[in-house]
């Protein structure tokens, strides 16, 4: 592939619903430009971007993926992402380096949960963007509906571009309004000129008074050629309606039939005439230039600082890494030299890519603006900047949705433990929504991710890509041990064997101190040497070991003071050992003597959902143990619910959540504190634990 001027590229990214066509466009689009010589499909697993094992077997996109078009002397870096919310951080490394977007729409299905979620990143981003309603070749769609509540949803600066042309209720053409001609398809993509049917005047003669109403407003001098009632000429209305959906005042509407290549070629012209190239995008990327301390804004010229900005790595087994980087600053080449302000440390680069779904074409440099891959960069992380060392940059990082489902995980197999271990560090270099805790307290791993689905796919990744068995378990929650009352107890460790024996004696007292975040506070009162000083230390080591498992549920113990009162020695057979193991005994004793009790942790909960959906979360927060706080409204008609709740409640959230309230409900948790069990909570989990034990 040719290298391009930063004028003549144009980063896109692709978002709507799961299931709306995205691949399917990007696959026309592909056949329209000559890249493929032959239109894949999904059911057949065969696109040129769905290439993923695992997106075939299941029939969606699940990874992101860059598709450069070559189209009449521009590049188009097509950034194809997941509509699947589990699947978000996809979505969010290519909305870090994209100008523009196409919101992808289903004319059957109309506006869904995941329309809303692609316009509400484009606002976020402050990208320019166009709807494109795919499918317009089933039967039973109205266009004029999904436009209307297009318009509805999202305001007025939603404006039909195309309007179908109909023959017996089958898709034959569209209307172009900004050129008020007809046009009709032909199976190559490529369409004839016709005239205007006499059907469609009535709904093009408004979109075209609110086209040349966002024409005349960009200018003075057009406002008057309006209002004198004279036409503007087609430059002028082409530059005006550039600025319009640049600045957003405008979002086209166009339509179209991916499958049989209707309207692929015109969503490429309409890429190539009203998005900005990177050096014109109102998107800025700011950053810190670290010997001076400056802020750093990118300005997407080739004289400027190096910048370029690691958006994604691809950990493959059998091709290796690849960085793919967006130059927002300077340029690379294929023998550069690039600094990582991240790390400190430098590394060489071999060679430069582009990728073209799992292909890559070697190319000499990128030039400002434009989007490629870096081979086998050790050291780079996704978010990390390359840049010169005499001019060290970090750029902004963009921020990745936080992951709060959480499975226990193990091998299938034993012996397979570090094998898994690798490739799950591989997955998560890749994925960022992923996260791995080691959770000692109880003796589980945990693996995080957005939602059961997010986590199945990594399960499967694990066998196909590197041949290992993962069992996904619930997780044991963190319970904490304490005590209520006072209890006065003895302990004492005696043993005689030949020669020295073991002594050692205690009586204490144990009550609740009142301090849930310590486990213990220790004193002694000790009159008349009855317990020697030296061995004040080991008393204290025994109660150290005791609360790291308690013995109610072998859960850690918080909240005890435990005082030493009295004891007695041996002058031969005493010794540290003894004296810590009969503080356990004594610790034992009179921890289940104080009544014990479970403390279950408590989280704050945050749910955003839609005012229409507020009734049936607080009532399922009710059922699960949660205490509403407050309710605080939000922007576009949602509203936020703060709660307590109990962290063992939140298991499954995300999937009974999204089923409540349509795929629209969000929600964020914290801990929060340490609440007493209700007695039939602590029953089943002690009963629970002393299984596990004896198992």
């Amino acid at each position: 592939m040719n290298v391009y001027k930063t004028e003549n590229v144009r980063n896109v990214v692709l978002l709507g619903h799961g299931g709306a066509g995205k691949t399917s466009l990007v696959e026309a689009m592909a056949f329209t430009t000559g890249l493929i010589t032959r239109m894949g499909n999904i059911a057949d697993g065969n696109t040129i971007s769905d290439f993923d094992k695992e997106e075939i077997k299941r029939k969606f996109s699940i990874n992101s993926n860059i598709i450069p078009i070559e189209f009449n002397g521009i590049k188009i870096n097509i950034l194809d992402t997941p509509g699947y919310f589990d699947f978000v951080g996809a979505q969010e490394e290519c909305l870090g380096v994209a100008d523009a977007a196409v919101i992808v729409v289903d004319a059957k299905s109309g506006i869904q949960v995941g329309t809303h979620r692609a316009w509400e990143f484009c606002e976020k981003f402050s990208l320019p963007r166009v709807f494109y309603i795919s499918g317009m070749d089933n039967t039973d769609v109205d266009y004029m509906q999904v436009v209307n509540d297009l318009k509805e949803t999202f305001g007025k600066k939603v404006c039909p571009f195309h309007f179908p042309i109909l023959e017996g209720g089958t898709l034959k053409g569209y209307v172009n309004v900004v050129r008020m001609a007809g046009r009709l398809y032909n199976p190559d993509g490529s369409y004839n000129v016709c005239d205007v049917p006499s059907e469609s005047e009535d709904n093009i003669s408004e979109a075209r008074d609110m086209i040349m109403e966002a024409v005349a407003e960009t200018s003075e001098e057009l406002m008057d050629k309006y209002f004198g009632g004279e036409e503007f000429t087609f430059e002028e209305i082409m530059a005006a309606l550039k600025n319009s959906v640049t600045d957003g005042s405008i979002v086209p509407v166009q339509l179209g039939s991916s499958i049989k290549n209707y309207g692929a070629k015109m969503v490429l012209e309409s890429i190539e005439r009203y998005f900005p190239s990177p050096d014109k995008s109102p998107v800025k990327k700011y950053g810190k230039q670290l010997n001076t301390d400056e802020t750093f804004i990118c300005e997407c010229s080739a004289d400027k600082p190096l910048a370029a900005y690691v958006f994604k790595t691809i950990m493959d087994p059998f091709i290796g890494k690849y960085s793919l980087v967006k130059v927002f600053s300077g340029k690379l080449t294929n023998d550069d030299t690039v600094y990582n302000a991240e790390t400190g440390e430098s590394e060489k680069i071999s060679k430069l890519y582009i990728m073209r779904g799992k292909n890559f074409e070697e190319i000499k440099e990128i030039q400002p603006g434009d989007i490629g891959a870096i081979a086998k960069l050790s050291l780079a992380k996704t978010r990390d900047t390359l840049c010169r060392k005499d001019t060290p940059i970090v750029l902004t990082r963009f921020k990745m949705a936080t992951p709060y489902t959480y499975m226990k995980y193990s091998a299938a197999n034993k012996g397979d433990e570090d094998k898994i271990a690798q490739g799950l560090a591989k997955l998560c270099a890749e994925d960022l929504t992923l996260k791995l805790v080691a959770d000692e307290e109880n003796r589980q791993s945990l693996i995080y991710g957005i939602g059961d689905q997010h986590l199945d796919v990594v399960v499967s990744k694990l066998k196909e890509k590197y041949k290992v068995d993962v069992v996904l378990e619930k997780p044991a929650f963190p319970f904490r041990e304490t005590i209520k009352k006072r209890a006065e107890v003895e302990g004492k460790h005696k043993k005689q064997s030949g020669g020295h024996g073991q002594y050692g004696h205690v009586k204490m007292i144990f009550e609740a101190s009142g301090d849930l975040e310590t486990p213990y506070i220790f004193e002694e009162k000790i009159f008349g040497g009855s317990v020697p000083k030296n061995y004040f230390p080991a008393v204290e080591k025994g109660i150290q070991e005791c609360v790291l498992a308690g013995p109610l549920a072998n859960y850690p113990v918080v909240g005890v003071k435990a005082t030493l009162i009295d004891g007695s020695y041996h002058p031969v057979d005493s010794s540290e050992m003894a004296f810590k193991m009969a503080t356990k005994i004594a610790f034992k004793k009179g921890f289940m003597e104080a009544s014990p009790v479970l403390l279950e942790p408590i989280v704050s909960l945050k749910v955003t959902v839609p005012d229409r959906s507020t009734g049936d979360v607080m009532g399922d927060l009710n059922k699960k143990r949660g205490r509403v706080l407050g309710m605080n409204p939000t922007d576009n008609g949602k509203t936020c619910i703060e709660a307590d709740i109990p962290m063992s409640e939140l298991y499954g959230y995300a999937t009974q959540l999204r089923s409540m309230t349509g795929g629209f409900g969000e929600f964020a948790y914290e801990f929060a504190r340490y609440e007493q069990a209700p007695a039939e909570v602590q029953e089943k989990e002690i009963a629970a634990r002393h299984t596990e034990d004896e198992e």
